[in-house]
C-alpha cells in the first residue's frame, strides 16, 4: 500500500517504470499502454496506469490533472474499475491533433464518447459519483468545481471498485502527468 494524498491504502495496478508520491502523484506513462475492450478497434488492453483505493457502495472521487499530451490518444483522468470488462474511464484525450473530454464506459465491450475542449491551459477535475446502479461523470476546467455533466451511465452497486487516477499514451513514446488532487468520499 501507499501513502499518498493523505491516505496509506492507495494502490497500483500496471504501476509506471517512474512515478512519485509527494504532495501528489508524479508519473510518466509507459509507451504502449491503454485500457479498451474489443469495440470497434478489435483489440484488447488492460494496460493503462491505474492508481486508486478500493471503494464499495456510494463513494464520490474527484480527480485533478494536468499532462503534457503530444501523441494521438495520449489519455489522463479518472477511473473506476471493479474488473478488466467493467469500468468506466473519464479524462482528457489527445486525438486527431485535439483535446478532447472522453468518457468510456466498459461492459465486456467498450462505448467511447468525446466532446472537443476549448482549451487545456490549466488543470482539468473530473468527479465520478456511483449512487446505487449508476454513476455520473462531470468536469471542471481550470481550477472550476466539476459541475458540468458529461455522463450518465450503469454501473454496478455495491461492488467492491478501484477508484482513482489513470494515464495511458497507447501509441506514443509515454508522457507526462501531475496528479494534484484524488479525493474519494464515501457514504
Amino acid at each position: 500500500m501507499i501513502m499518498a494524498f493523505g491516505s496509506s491504502d492507495w494502490q497500483w495496478i500496471n504501476p509506471p517504470r517512474e512515478w512519485t508520491a509527494d504532495d501528489g502523484l508524479s508519473l510518466v506513462c509507459d509507451p504502449g499502454t491503454d485500457l479498451w475492450r474489443k469495440t470497434h478497434y478489435g483489440y484488447t488492453y488492460d494496460t493503462a496506469h491505474l492508481f486508486g483505493r478500493i471503494v464499495s457502495g456510494d463513494f464520490a472521487l474527484t480527480v485533478t490533472f494536468t499532462g503534457d499530451y503530444a501523441e494521438q490518444y495520449d489519455q489522463a483522468g479518472a477511473v473506476l474499475r471493479i474488473d478488466e470488462e467493467n469500468w468506466v474511464k473519464a479524462g482528457v484525450e489527445y486525438v486527431d491533433g485535439a483535446f478532447h473530454l472522453s468518457t468510456v464506459v466498459t461492459r465486456e465491450v467498450s462505448d467511447w464518447s468525446v466532446l472537443p475542449l476549448p482549451q487545456t491551459s490549466g488543470s482539468v477535475t473530473f468527479a465520478l459519483e456511483r449512487k446505487g446502479d449508476a454513476v455520473t461523470v462531470r468536469y471542471g476546467l481550470d481550477g472550476a468545481a466539476p459541475e458540468s455533466m458529461l455522463r450518465l451511465a450503469y454501473f454496478p452497486a455495491a461492488v467492491p471498485t478501484l477508484a482513482g487516477a489513470m494515464a495511458a499514451a497507447p501509441v506514443g513514446k509515454g508522457f507526462p502527468v501531475r496528479v494534484d488532487d484524488l479525493s474519494i468520499t464515501e457514504d
